[in-house]
């Protein structure tokens, strides 16, 4: 299962040493909805080998603002605290998989 992220428990998920996947989206967005099963089915393969992480950018704008975030949904990969790679908009889990792959 995907983690809950907010601006509170951010800084300290971010220290992970596990590559992240970090889901932006919003309770109100279609296509959010159509990816949060895609985002559940990568968590729980990459259990142990990445930290999958969900973020509802209206309970999280800080988190939202420090990736400049614009559009939901937007997937981020972040590496020992910096940001990789990003995704913006419904994909396919393959491309998902694919950049969190590339980080490991």
């Amino acid at each position: 299962m995907a983690l809950e992220v907010n601006d509170q428990n951010f800084a300290e998920v971010k220290q992970s040493k596990l590559p992240i996947l970090l889901d932006i989206g919003a309770t109100w967005c279609g296509p959010c909805k159509a990816l949060a099963p895609i985002i559940e089915e990568i968590a729980a393969e990459y259990e142990g080998k990445a930290l999958v992480c969900k973020v509802d950018v209206d309970e999280a704008p800080e988190i939202a603002a420090e990736f400049r975030v614009r559009n939901v949904p937007t997937v981020l990969f972040i590496k020992d605290g910096v940001l990789v790679d990003k995704s913006v908009g419904l994909v396919a889990k393959a491309t998902l998989t694919d950049k969190l792959n590339a980080m490991m």
